[in-house]
């Protein structure tokens, strides 16, 4: 039973930085890629990034590049969304996601989901 589950999530102003957390528990394989998803309000799920556990590549969404990094701790089975530069626009649920093989940011490649976490940008 491998679980992820997201903290960090809040309540922040427009050019405020925030950073998520996902932790992994369960069985642990060196090669698989975590990603990042979000969901707005009467909006589509959308990707915003991933990552290759072993090598850390990454992948963003265009809307994103620039503001967003993220990375990973392999001692403590946890990945990071490092969100610079907010806007209001970047309200949502933020959720994680893993899957086995490379980082892709295809919805549906994806195996394992968080439960997620909001982030609300508001003035």
């Amino acid at each position: 039973q491998v679980q992820l589950v997201e903290s960090g999530g809040g309540l922040v102003q427009p050019g405020d930085s925030l950073r998520l957390s996902c932790a992994k528990s369960g069985r642990s394989f060196s090669r698989y890629a975590m990603a990042w998803f979000r969901q707005a309000p009467g909006k589509e799920r959308e990707f915003v990034a991933a990552i290759n556990w072993m090598y850390g590549g990454t992948y963003y969404s265009d809307s994103v590049k620039g503001r967003f990094t993220i990375s990973r701790d392999n001692a403590k089975n946890t990945g990071y969304l490092q969100m610079n530069s907010l806007t209001p626009e970047a309200t949502a649920v933020y959720v994680c996601a893993a899957r086995m093989g490379q980082a892709t940011p295809e919805r549906g490649g994806y195996d394992v989901w968080g439960q997620g976490t909001q982030v609300t940008v508001s003035s």
